[in-house]
């Protein structure tokens, strides 16, 4: 008699994640303590955090270097910062669903944590240095490769500008003039999907620009962009002209 053939076992996350990562753990616990947040308990992910963000910043650099050969240290320097912040890495968290198989306290889980940006940009970062320590650095740098290769090989150096808070802050030490200042000035939502409020004061010209993100940084550049627009606008960094765009000068 002929068994009839068993159904496929179902996948587990953990197994579907490591698929989607490209990496088998020889140390499954390095997997599991990566995306163990520290409200579930001591063993948490932040050593691994640590380690993967440096891990991160170097293989990132070596595919920099190797894609843009002709581009300038500082330009090279600008084109990471975008590649790892919290921002670029949420977005490979979300590629990657770790919602889906973070360990949070019940609490924290209940507040939206597994869908917060800085949790899951960390767990990112840890994932990294969870590779790194599992196969060495080339897997490590393989992986990064998987994740950020496509959006290096597909963009050119020119592409990435200085960000605008940097730029704001140049223009006006090149005018001699202090630097803005940033502040908060409130928040709405809930935890896991607040929305900043931030504003860019330039106190010196009497300009004040407000700005709405998902996070305090994504605000921050806004309102510097924001800015940057009225400085670079005919007359725009003109005092007695801050009448013209109400509510958004002292």
């Amino acid at each position: 008699m002929v068994n009839a053939p068993r159904p496929n076992a179902p996948v587990s996350p953990l197994d579907a994640l490591q698929e989607r990562l490209g990496h088998r753990f020889a140390q499954p616990q390095l997997l599991q303590r990566a995306l163990t947040h520290r409200s579930f308990g001591a063993a948490h992910n932040e050593r691994l955090e640590f380690l993967g963000d440096a891990v991160l910043n170097l293989a990132v650099s070596t595919l920099l270097y190797g894609r843009y050969a002709d581009s300038a240290e500082g330009d090279l320097t600008r084109v990471r910062a975008h590649l790892v912040r919290e921002d670029s890495l949420h977005r490979v968290a979300l590629s990657l669903h770790l919602s889906q198989v973070l360990r949070l306290s019940d609490g924290e889980a209940r507040g939206g944590g597994a869908h917060r940006p800085s949790i899951l940009a960390d767990a990112v970062e840890a994932l990294i240095g969870a590779v790194h320590l599992d196969a060495g650095f080339g897997a490590a740098q393989a992986l990064a490769q998987r994740l950020f290769g496509a959006q290096i090989d597909a963009s050119e150096a020119a592409q990435w500008s200085k960000d605008a808070k940097t730029e704001l802050q140049e223009i006006l030490q090149a005018r001699r003039l202090p630097v803005p200042a940033y502040r908060i000035r409130g928040t709405r939502g809930q935890a896991h999907a607040q929305v900043f409020e931030v504003e860019c004061e330039v106190s010196s010209l009497g300009l004040v620009e407000v700005a709405e993100g998902r996070s305090r940084r994504a605000a921050e550049q806004e309102a510097a962009q924001r800015m940057l627009a009225r400085l670079k606008a005919p007359h725009g960094s003109s005092p007695a002209r801050a009448g013209q765009s109400a509510g958004h000068e002292r």
